[in-house]
């Protein structure tokens, strides 16, 4: 895993590990055969509490990450999931047998040492081994010491090897469970409930992305990965359930790059009798809430970039977004026609089927995306982009509709929805045109949906969150793949 010159003679090394297993079975002490371990502390316990512990028998386990010594005397360095303790062990304390088969134990393997806690001269607290059992015999080595793991897609295929040798993966991790854990408290308190939609859907609705198809064999019916978890969590609402969220995998059949995953983890949640102006007041609260319990601050820095979450959110329309940053002023163009016509003076890319409204959030993704380094909510979007949104009563070209940024990435996505089952179903028309000319992130009408629009669903205030980002945001990551414990990969087999 290392290079090559290091690891010239893994065969043998890997060969050696098996010799040493065989010998312990042979021995009579498989450690394979060992079902549990008697573990009563970690490690980082017995070092943050040591006058509490010092001189009083424990019993660590972990993986050995190094070895030194000679003779009767060894220093072991032991790793859990909280840190590493240094074991010392003799040949007095331990005996012959028992100190033989411990010098024969090799960097890599999971044991379990017994003994009293002490400081050494060098001032190291501990372990003093009186008793040692092998849990688990490694038989492949790790990566070499000083080098690590340094190839980056090595790192995410084999994440269990990164998570052993890179304290700051785990710790990366460790946070990801933290913000999660964060989220669901801070909504709970809310008034809030957790709830599970389907994951297999014959409709994947609710966002513009291309879908993963699948077969089910018991029903003999094709069906489509989830995209989103919109459509579903909305017939809660209908339902009377008022508060719901899920934090789940939706899965989109697009480009792999530092920011997309084909399966990523997505929050959405919908609250019954607001708007997207509530959606942005609890989001704002929701960020601090969550830096605050997760990093003990609300100014979060990433690549040397500062952020302040304590501040209120700033607030921009993305018509001025685009006046501000492409020096175009969308509301003095009145047809299609000018809008194409300004896109080719500016290089904007655009189809024929585009609308002034297309080419406006092309506009705000070509030139005003990348200015939005602070919490900027950039609101009121073009109706064309946004098929589930409630109309701004003054101005029906336009939706009332929220993305956050920050870093210049979007971070959530926000409606006032749209609860009107007769324009919804003209918005599924337009959007099943659109795919009918070759539009493969188009929605397609779920009829279902709007049976229960029909039924009546009060205003209602929605928000997306992908998860994922904020993770990156919040642990300095530089790519998603560094926060998705495993990532998708291509095949080696390609």
């Amino acid at each position: 895993m290392g290079n090559k010159p290091q690891q010239a003679n893994t065969s043998d090394v890997i060969q050696v590990r098996y010799e040493k297993l065989q010998a312990l079975r042979d021995a009579g002490r498989d450690p394979f055969a060992i079902t549990t371990s008697d573990r009563d502390v970690y490690t980082a316990t017995v070092k943050e509490s040591f006058e509490e512990y010092e001189n009083k028998d424990v019993c660590v386990a972990g993986r050995i990450m190094s070895k030194r010594g000679k003779g009767k005397v060894s220093f072991l360095d032991l790793h859990d999931k909280t840190g590493k303790i240094q074991i010392f062990a003799k040949f007095d304390d331990l005996g012959e047998e028992e100190y033989g088969f411990l010098k024969k134990w090799d960097i890599g393997d999971i044991v379990e040492v017994m003994g009293f806690v002490f400081k050494t001269q060098m001032g190291e607290i501990s372990v003093h081994a009186k008793a040692v059992r092998l849990l688990s015999k490694s038989l492949k080595p790790l990566p070499e010491k000083f080098h690590g793991l340094t190839n980056t897609d090595l790192r995410y295929r084999q994440r269990y090897v990164d998570l052993i040798m890179n304290p700051d993966v785990r710790d990366t991790f460790v946070k990801r469970s933290k913000i999660i854990s964060s989220i669901r408290r801070f909504l709970d308190a809310q008034d809030f409930i957790e709830v599970e939609t389907p994951m297999l859907v014959a409709n994947a609705g609710g966002a513009a992305a291309r879908p993963f198809f699948t077969h089910s064999n018991a029903l003999d019916e094709d069906f489509k990965l989830r995209i989103s978890l919109e459509l579903y969590l909305k017939r809660l609402i209908v339902g009377g359930l008022e508060r719901v969220y899920e934090i789940g995998r939706v899965f989109r059949n697009e480009g792999v790059d530092t920011r997309h995953n084909p399966e990523f983890t997505l929050m959405e949640l919908y609250q019954a009798y607001t708007d997207y102006n509530g959606m942005m007041d609890l989001t704002e609260k929701l960020y601090r809430h969550v830096a605050q319990e997760v990093l003990g601050t609300t100014t979060i820095t990433y690549n040397g970039v500062e952020m302040d979450l304590g501040k209120p959110f700033a607030r921009i329309t993305m018509v001025e977004a685009v006046k501000q940053y492409a020096g175009v002023d969308f509301n003095e163009i009145a047809t299609d026609e000018e809008a194409k016509a300004i896109a080719k003076e500016h290089h904007i890319e655009f189809e024929d089927r585009h609308k002034k409204g297309d080419i406006l959030s092309l506009f705000f993704e070509e030139f005003a995306e990348e200015h939005l380094i602070q919490p900027t909510f950039v609101i009121d979007h073009p109706i064309e982009i946004s098929p589930l949104t409630k109309k701004k009563p003054e101005d029906p070209n336009y939706v009332e509709r929220f993305e956050l940024f920050m870093n210049g990435w979007e971070m959530a996505n926000a409606y006032s929805e749209l609860n009107d089952p007769i324009d919804q179903r003209e918005r599924f028309k337009a959007q099943e045109a659109l795919l009918a000319q070759g539009d493969e992130e188009a929605n397609t009408t779920d009829e279902d949906f709007l049976n229960a629009l029909e039924i009546g669903m009060p205003p209602t205030g929605g928000i997306g969150y992908g998860i994922d980002r904020l993770t990156m945001l919040l642990t300095d990551s530089p790519a998603i793949r560094d926060v998705l414990l495993f990532p998708t990969m291509k095949s080696l087999d390609k």
